[in-house]
């Protein structure tokens, strides 16, 4: 049962419900748009905000969905569920739906994780969606790199779960959670964080905006 359970909870975590959506919406290959993630960030890009928005929402859904059902399935086994979050993850950043042959390479396609991260940790704790998800809306709409905000939630999570560890409220299982997908956002974002440090990450939200206000004011400025 445990093994089916994390099966299950990697395959709930692969439905590629960007790809999904945004093909509905407009009929664009998501893979072939913009950073070719099929997260939110990049729904929204291809398809509008509606698609971004719906996008996020079941991201976030299939890794609670895998959790809640993990718990259900193995009488809250603490390991088992926390592995099935994990895995959750795992399938959404490289779906088994979405894997692809190049050059002589098999690579899985995905996004970054940020809502499912969001989700799963939820799963674990209710409460925890009201610290991460606010808190991941306002490095995204804030500060304006996607990136970031992907790993600020396994961040928050991470911390929420060390601290709850401590004071006993949780099971240690949570903070591996928290540790491991930590390390898979960061793994998956490597080519944004060599961005940001060369100040070329993409920006989105207001500050998106008031650059292309600048460069527009810019080229129509006589020299």
């Amino acid at each position: 049962m445990s093994l089916v359970t994390l099966l299950i909870a990697y395959l709930l975590g692969s439905i590629p419900t960007g790809q999904i959506i945004v093909h509905i919406f407009t009929g664009k290959d998501l893979r072939e748009e913009h950073s070719g993630r099929t997260g939110g960030t990049n729904a929204m890009r291809a398809g509008g905000f509606a698609a971004g928005l719906i996008t996020t929402i079941f991201d976030f859904l299939k890794s609670y969905t895998a959790v809640w059902l993990a718990k259900v399935l193995t009488n809250e086994n603490p390991w088992i569920v926390a592995v099935a979050g994990v895995l959750s993850i795992l399938g959404h950043n490289y779906s088994i739906f979405l894997v692809q042959r190049a050059q002589g390479k098999i690579t899985f396609r995905g996004g970054a994780g940020g809502a499912s991260t969001a989700g799963a940790a939820t799963g674990l704790w209710a409460p925890a969606g009201l610290i991460i998800v606010p808190v991941g809306f306002f490095v995204l709409f804030g500060i304006g790199f996607a990136s970031l905000a992907t790993m600020t939630t396994g961040l928050i999570a991470l911390i929420i779960f060390f601290i709850r560890a401590l004071n006993g409220s949780d099971p240690w299982a949570y903070v591996l959670f928290g540790l491991a997908t930590e390390v898979l956002l960061i793994w998956s974002l490597k080519p944004n964080i060599l961005r940001l440090k060369e100040g070329k990450e993409r920006l989105i939200g207001w500050r998106a905006r008031k650059k292309r206000k600048q460069e527009t004011i810019r080229e129509a400025s006589p020299e």
